[in-house]
């Protein structure tokens, strides 16, 4: 009898390692994903159908700053974002990549009445391309 609880003991060890390790492996890969990874949503302004998205991965007490173009050279707008806050994405674009290095370089332009400033993909929650791009057009 001594035998068969001494097997059962690393059994339960083992597989607790291995829930253990698999929680480990699940919380590295949500911190190595983009802040972007959920994809956008279609939503309603001024009667035509336009994508949106949430703002997400601002550092708590900052903003997302919309700029007047694709660059942040280009200057900002005034309008400042926080994460949660929809954005309705009229064109895409490149430009400078993200403030943060991810080397992500799709802007959009704003569709607001208020604001027709560019925000860097990298910070708002529209997905991969491949899911985005199908509901946003190129800016001309």
């Amino acid at each position: 009898m001594k035998s068969h609880i001494r097997q059962a003991a690393p059994t339960r060890l083992r597989a607790a390692a291995l829930t253990g390790a698999l929680a480990l492996a699940a919380v590295a890969v949500g911190v190595s994903a983009s802040p972007a990874s959920a994809a956008g949503w279609a939503c309603d302004h001024d009667g035509h159908t336009v994508w949106c998205a949430s703002v997400t991965g601002i550092s708590a007490g900052s903003y997302l700053a919309s700029h007047n173009g694709p660059s942040y050279a280009s200057g900002t707008t005034g309008h400042r974002y926080a994460n949660g806050d929809t954005m309705m994405l009229a064109c895409w674009t490149t430009g400078d990549g993200d403030a943060d290095g991810h080397g992500d370089h799709y802007w959009f332009a704003l569709d607001f009445d208020s604001d027709s400033g560019y925000i860097n993909d990298w910070y708002v929650t529209t997905g991969s391309p491949s899911q985005w791009k199908p509901h946003v057009p190129q800016c001309r």
